[in-house]
């Protein structure tokens, strides 16, 4: 029998200087350091509004470790979703800000800007669109250019992430 996850909850990435990394990530994506393993050179970290134990595990490894190759054998990318258009608008500015913006695109259901950690480990941010509203594109993945302003102009105020995870929620549960 085939095993069937509910969804991913952590991603771990090699990098090589663990306090730049978690700097990094801090300061782009807003995430708290839940822990530290010194033994490992390792930390763990957790999105605002995210229900996880820690949602990005980073492993320092040394400037001597070999860099990542584009285009090699591994992970390719890591896909963060956001909530609204106006979300997906403010994370390119913080990327651009951050001098870690590489790029955008259209994929017909979700709308994506991309960038890079400063170990070049790349990352998309990424708002889908309702799934009522995907037609053509509910069983199709275009790379097209994304026109930001104008699916600004026609999806703002819509959030499709689902529920989010809030401290209050999350005490009410315990």
């Amino acid at each position: 029998m085939p095993v069937s996850p509910v969804r991913l909850n952590h991603a771990v990435l090699f990098v090589t200087d663990l306090d730049r990394a978690e700097r990094f990530y801090t300061h782009v994506f807003s995430m708290e350091v839940v822990a530290r393993e010194p033994a490992a050179n390792a930390a763990f970290l957790r999105l605002p509004r995210s229900g996880n134990h820690h949602d990005l595990g980073l492993f320092g490894v040394g400037a001597a470790a070999a860099p990542k190759v584009r285009g090699g054998v591994g992970l390719y990318h890591l896909a963060w979703q956001l909530d609204t258009i106006e979300e997906l608008a403010e994370a390119r500015r913080t990327l651009t800000d951050a001098g870690a913006y590489t790029g955008q695109s259209s994929h017909g259901a979700t709308k994506s800007v991309y960038g890079a950690d400063p170990d070049g480990n790349e990352f998309e941010l990424m708002w889908m669109l309702p799934r009522q509203h995907r037609g053509e594109y509910e069983n199709a993945a275009p790379v097209e250019p994304l026109e930001l302003d104008a699916e600004l102009a026609r999806w703002s105020g819509v959030p499709t992430a689902g529920r989010i995870a809030t401290a209050s929620a999350e005490e009410d549960n315990s």
